[in-house]
């Protein structure tokens, strides 16, 4: 249950499963949310932020200190709504600037029933967060809070994002066409994990009529819509309980139809091709991680929003049953494999958001990448 906070200071609580806790002030809804806690080191961006499905049930900390100050517009969300659980910044703007804005973040934050909290000294949960790792946390606000230790209470009984299963619950529901940008060149089946708006319009501008299927799609809905190739987007939850999305990546290897994956998706691969996969400590959100491509040697600025990875080795192609396969792409700031290509088949992945949508176009050629891998086939 939610109010309003329009006007007024209500005290706000979080809580973090460790006991530890943050007094501050309502910020969006007044209510009780719960989620996993997690960073985000991108300075600007907020709104994709807030509307990426990759964020659905988790509470987002903003590193950035003064959030809001761009307001909020109708262009810029990736989703038809926010996907937050809760949202956590330390000096909300008090008055939104940008010839763009339409309304106030803490009046979007309001209207979407996202409960909040600021005036938190980020900084410092941010480092206990990287001290100690993602974890529980609940935002109590009202002007009659519960105890601590019946808060407290109430974060444990959460339910843990390790061993969640989300990508059917914010995929589309229907099957629906984004259609290509001036001349269609190719048709892709892109199953929806949790897909952001921006993505299908990249490949859109390349010419790629985009079949957005439900995250449901069997391989027969995959290949009922005659694919040149298959994406298999970002999407929240942990890629242990992916099996339906691996069964169906695995029957696309088989065909050796060009295939391209993101996040969630770079996690199905490493899975259909036999390596596991694991939680990070509190894992990579944002717009600035540093990514070594290692096919070229270049480095990119790239934006960020995971926490599991592949568990494949670094220095040397491995095989597998549908041919050798290498980790194409690396983190510079912990060695976390980023990227996965295959050797003997038209298959590719990344581990974060070429789209971008909040975020650098460093990594825009994946998309001009994948074009050519359907050229090729077709030719």
């Amino acid at each position: 249950m939610t109010t309003s906070t329009r006007g007024t200071k209500v005290p706000a609580v979080l809580v973090l499963e460790d006991g530890r806790t943050f007094r501050g002030r309502a910020y969006g809804a007044v209510g009780v949310t719960f989620g996993e806690a997690v960073f985000s080191t991108g300075m600007t961006g907020y709104q994709e932020t807030l509307t990426d499905p990759s964020y659905h049930r988790q509470v987002v900390v903003m590193t950035a200190p003064h959030v809001g100050n761009t307001g909020v517009n109708d262009e810029d969300p990736e989703s038809k709504r926010i996907w937050v659980a809760g949202y956590v910044v330390r000096d909300p703007a008090r008055v939104p600037s940008n010839w763009r804005s339409r309304r106030s973040l803490d009046e979007e934050l309001r209207e979407h029933g996202v409960v909040g909290i600021s005036g938190v000294d980020t900084r410092a949960l941010t480092r206990h967060l990287r001290e100690r790792g993602a974890m529980r946390v609940g935002i109590f606000s009202g002007n009659a809070l519960p105890d601590e230790g019946t808060m407290l209470a109430e974060v444990r009984q959460a339910p843990e994002m390790e061993g969640a299963n989300l990508s059917a619950e914010v995929a589309t529901k229907e099957a629906y066409v984004v259609p290509a940008i001036g001349e269609k060149k190719f048709t892709v089946a892109a199953v929806d994990l949790g897909i952001k708006g921006m993505t299908p319009h990249r490949m859109a501008e390349r010419g790629i009529e985009v079949h957005v299927l439900p995250a449901t799609a069997t391989a027969e809905d995959v290949y009922a819509v005659n694919p040149d190739g298959v994406f298999f987007s970002n999407g929240p939850g942990d890629p242990a309980t992916a099996d339906h999305p691996v069964s169906v990546m695995r029957a696309v290897l088989e065909r050796g139809t060009p295939l391209f994956g993101i996040c969630f998706g770079n996690q199905i691969l490493g899975r259909a091709l036999g390596f596991g996969t694991y939680k990070l400590k509190y894992g990579h959100r944002g717009i600035n991680q540093p990514v070594q491509d290692r096919t070229t040697g270049k480095v990119e600025v790239t934006a960020h929003n995971h926490g599991f990875a592949v568990d494949a080795p670094l220095e040397k192609a491995t095989d597998t049953p549908y041919g050798r396969v290498e980790v194409s792409h690396v983190c510079l700031n912990d060695n976390v494999v980023e990227g996965l290509q295959l050797l003997d088949k038209p298959a590719f992945s990344v581990q974060y958001h070429p789209e971008a949508a909040a975020g650098p176009h460093d990594a825009a050629y994946l998309f001009d990448r994948f074009v050519k891998l359907m050229e090729g086939q077709r030719a």
